[in-house]
């Protein structure tokens, strides 16, 4: 697997890229959210973590030089955010989940990677803070660390409630963006926004884990640079991944053992044989996935740990699971909207089921 996905995935001509970048050009301009009143833009919030320490954050931008974009070629850039359990907060702003100008993207293109979420100018997602206190020092010792790889079509932003709780219970968390695949991300030279348009087809979709299986292992090759190097303990990491973030995660475990255990959540296992598997592995779904059916076959004779979400829909392993119930109480979205995509379950449940399961389970393995 260390060829067929390192390098055989990616192996895309950058036409395909143009192709699906002129696809894109179908969605609507980026000039920012029409005007709404107050009662039309709810503050949604996030859910505090639960472990005993503060957390910290730290955005970093790498580039790889050995690499060409798959999407829209030049340098392979990526996004990280660091979140960390902090010796101290004081004095450091809570970080926005998403700045002004990555708000104004991600709000045009919602409700085209998840239909049925609000049209532009209905909710300031730039609203929403996060409860991670931007650049606080961190908190003394050496941390397991975690990657995270986040569903297609979703920016690392949306996994950032998960990550800020297993921060709080003492990991260093590293949120992977990326670009191309992702709805928006921000870029030192500005707001990137995803070349797909609808769900990639089986070529693309090899193309997209690929990338990811890449920039996860070069993310690796780049920790001991990073600013909090001297709180991560390199010598025990994991990763954790949504849908195709959670491929690309067993892929990328598969190919590096560098990565000591890894939690999938709903993601499938089919692109490759995964031959001698020998890592902890948690294999994590919802009883509302639509794409059970192959999700289990491609799942069968691994040797994971399986665990099951109730009243759960796909999304409902993000942010989406505390943002779309508030939604919904505003009557921005509709009920069959809040079930298609996080399911019927109390939103205070569900999340901590999901914190619950992710936290028992790197706390049981090496990372």
């Amino acid at each position: 697997m260390t060829t067929d996905i390192a390098s055989a995935l990616s192996r895309r001509t950058l036409a395909k890229g143009a192709l699906l970048g002129a696809a894109a050009a179908l969605l609507p301009p980026t000039a920012g959210p029409a005007a709404a009143g107050p009662a039309a833009r709810p503050p949604l919030r996030l859910p505090a973590p639960t472990g005993p320490h503060p957390v910290g954050l730290h955005t970093v931008h790498l580039t790889d030089p050995t690499r060409t974009d798959p999407w829209v070629g030049g340098v392979r850039e990526v996004m990280l955010t660091v979140l960390y359990p902090a010796r101290t907060v004081r004095g450091c702003p809570r970080a926005p989940q998403l700045t002004p100008a990555a708000a104004r993207v991600f709000a045009d293109y919602a409700p085209y990677v998840h239909p049925g979420l609000p049209e532009a100018g209905a909710v300031d997602w730039g609203a929403v803070l996060t409860h991670g206190h931007v650049d606080a020092p961190p908190l003394p010792g050496r941390r397991p660390v975690l990657l995270y790889s986040p569903g297609g079509g979703d920016s690392r932003t949306l996994g950032t409630s998960l990550a800020e709780d297993l921060a709080s219970h003492g990991r260093v968390v590293v949120l992977v963006d990326h670009p191309g695949d992702a709805s928006q991300v921000e870029l030192p030279g500005g707001v990137r926004a995803t070349v797909l348009l609808g769900p990639p087809d089986p070529a693309t979709f090899r193309t997209m884990v690929g990338t990811r299986v890449a920039d996860l292992r070069f993310v690796l090759d780049r920790l001991g640079g990073l600013p909090l190097a001297p709180v991560m303990d390199r010598g025990r990491i994991g990763a954790y991944g949504h849908s195709a973030g959670g491929t690309a995660t067993v892929y990328a475990a598969h190919a590096d053992a560098r990565i000591c255990a890894v939690a999938n959540l709903e993601g499938h296992l089919d692109l490759a044989p995964l031959d001698g598997f020998d890592r902890p592995l948690l294999l994590f779904r919802t009883d509302g996935f639509d794409g059970a059916a192959r999700l289990e076959r491609s799942w069968s004779g691994l040797p994971g740990h399986r665990a099951l979400l109730p009243a759960a829909g796909h999304w409902a392993f993000t942010d989406y699971a505390a943002f779309v119930p508030q939604l919904q109480d505003a009557g921005l979205v509709t009920a069959g909207t809040r079930a298609a995509l996080v399911g019927t379950g109390a939103p205070a449940r569900t999340v901590a089921r999901v914190r619950r399961r992710l936290g028992t389970f790197f706390d049981a393995h090496p990372a």
